[in-house]
Parts: C-alpha cells; structure tokens; sequence
C-alpha cells in the first residue's frame, strides 16, 4: 500500500508550483491530471484531499473541490429527494432505477452545467475532482472528463482516482476497465522543484 503521507506531500510540492498553477509546459494540452490511488484507502484518501486542501489554503492557493456524490445528492434532493429514486427502484425494479437516475443526471442538460456553475463561481486556481468511486456505475469517470474538458481548463484539474492510471486507461478500483481516456497527465509523475 502506497504511504499517503508522502502521496499528499509530494501533491503539495507539485500543486504548489507556480509552474503547474500556470498550466506551463503541457504544450497546449488540457490541464488535466490523474492522482490514482487504491480504492482500499478511500477513506485516508478523503482525510488526505482535506488537509492538502488546508495546506494550499495557507499557502494562499484556494482550491474548488468539485465532489461529484456531493453534487449527485444536491441535485436528486432538487429533483424530488433520494426517497423518490428508492421509490422508483422498489416499483420498477434496477434498471428502469438505472435509466431514471441517468436520465434525472444527465450528464450534458443536468451534471455538467451544474459543475460549470461552481466553476464560474469559484476564482480557485485548481480544482479538485473527487467522488468518482462513489458515483460508479450511474457516472462514468471518462464521461465527467471527456465533457470537463471544455469547462475546466481555466485552472489545473487534478482528478482523485480510486483505481489504476496508466497514461491511457482508467482501471477503476483496479479491476474495472473503463473506456480510454488519455488525456489527463499521471500526477505521480510530475517531478516537485
């Protein structure tokens, strides 16, 4: 199991460079990157995102925290409560619970203009995407990326992946093949000045 205290303080060196708040030397590529982590340690995870949120903060580098469960429930409580969707569930069974979820959240009318909302709020000069395991299998990480891609690139957007990154495939939780998607860059690999 990877050491999360080094995994958060090597974030801090990288997140805190001027160089990756500024998006230089990605060669015109979207400020994307992948912090993939074992799903095992979600919850060392959760407490790791919050302090090295703390951390920036006092270095005077705010950070938007786009949770996509957190903006999932805010948006099924608007739509008529989780109460409704367990309705649906227990009267029409999984899948007509599947397409109604889907439908409610849809990613292009519903999700993504509510993420683009918090962006254009928010004067953060990093985001954070978390969540994405919490949200497996009604949203699919590559689909929130893919369409991230023409809202979130004012700012670096770093992406809390419970699974493998490879520079090309996401494996959630390290056993579950999602579609490619290589446009992100590995945090892991970027080295701190």
């Amino acid at each position: 199991m990877e050491d999360l205290s080094q995994k958060f303080n090597r974030l801090y060196q990288v997140i805190s460079m001027e160089s990756f708040l500024s998006k230089e030397s990605l060669g015109g590529e979207i400020p994307f990157f992948i912090s993939p982590y074992e799903a095992e340690q979600e919850l060392g995870v959760r407490d790791g995102i919050k302090m090295l949120k703390n951390k920036l903060s006092t270095a005077g580098v705010n950070v938007l925290e786009i949770n996509l469960y957190d903006t999932v429930c805010e948006i099924l409580e608007e739509k008529g409560g989780m109460e409704r969707m367990f309705r649906v569930e227990k009267a029409k069974g999984k899948e007509k619970f599947l397409k109604a979820l889907q439908s409610t959240l849809n990613i292009h009318e519903v999700l993504m203009p509510r993420i683009a909302g918090k962006i254009e709020e928010s004067d953060a000069p990093v985001y954070f995407l978390t969540g994405v395991g919490l949200v497996f299998p009604f949203i699919r990480s590559h689909n929130v990326l893919n369409n991230l891609q023409s809202i979130a690139k004012e700012a670096p957007t770093v992406c809390f992946f419970p699974g493998k990154y490879d520079g090309i495939s996401l494996n959630l939780f390290g056993k579950l093949k999602d579609d490619n998607y290589y446009r992100a860059f590995n945090i892991e690999k970027i080295q701190p000045k």
